[in-house]
């Protein structure tokens, strides 16, 4: 995925979790603010416009997941903080249930039995190859204007070690495997995963 693909239904958060910077009632208010935000598309409501705490106004970026009977039924995010979490949870919350591609749009008599799960992606931080955590990390390689980024959950699904999940991200970005030893610049973050049984 492009970080410039604001939008992914195609990747979603699957790493283990990370931290815990969210509390329990920080938690819960994020997936009430997503069921709301679903809901609201068939009622009409209006949100504030503004975030409830400096917390949720940090932009973050963020991957809702929603579930229907235990089933897979959306999955959007945004990979790079471009709004504030409010704000990102509000979007990829709507996008999940009417813009996911792979699935039809989401009816009203389905609300009932949806559940959400929200990845919140922590800050992007320069990092050296060494440090790299196979399903700690994700990646962002950038050189010149060429960027590729692979979620935390990547390597795991194929099996990489630290070596080869560097040289994805470089053939990601469409550089040579060997890129992030000859110039370009390495950031990765973690992610924070919640959601309802």
């Amino acid at each position: 995925m492009s970080p410039s693909s604001e939008k992914s239904s195609s990747e979603c958060i699957a790493a283990r979790e990370i931290s815990n910077e969210y509390s329990a009632q920080e938690r819960t208010q994020l997936l009430q603010l997503a069921h709301a935000s679903i809901a609201s598309v068939f009622t009409r409501e209006e949100f504030p416009r503004e975030p409830p705490s400096a917390h949720f106004a940090e932009h973050r970026g963020v991957f809702t997941t929603l579930y229907s009977r235990g089933e897979l039924r959306g999955c959007v995010g945004y990979v790079m903080p471009i709004v504030s979490l409010y704000r990102s949870v509000i979007e990829t919350s709507r996008a999940a249930a009417f813009d996911d591609p792979r699935f039809a749009p989401l009816l009203a008599q389905e609300l009932p039995a949806l559940k959400v799960s929200l990845s919140i992606l922590s800050p992007l931080a320069p990092i050296q190859p060494a440090q790299v955590e196979i399903g700690h990390h994700g990646l962002l390689i950038t050189l010149g204007d060429r960027h590729g980024l692979l979620l935390p959950q990547v390597p795991l699904e194929h099996g990489w070690d630290r070596t080869e999940f560097l040289a994805q991200t470089c053939r990601k970005a469409g550089l040579p495997r060997d890129a992030w030893l000859t110039g370009a610049t390495l950031e990765a973050f973690s992610a924070e995963i919640f959601g309802e049984n």
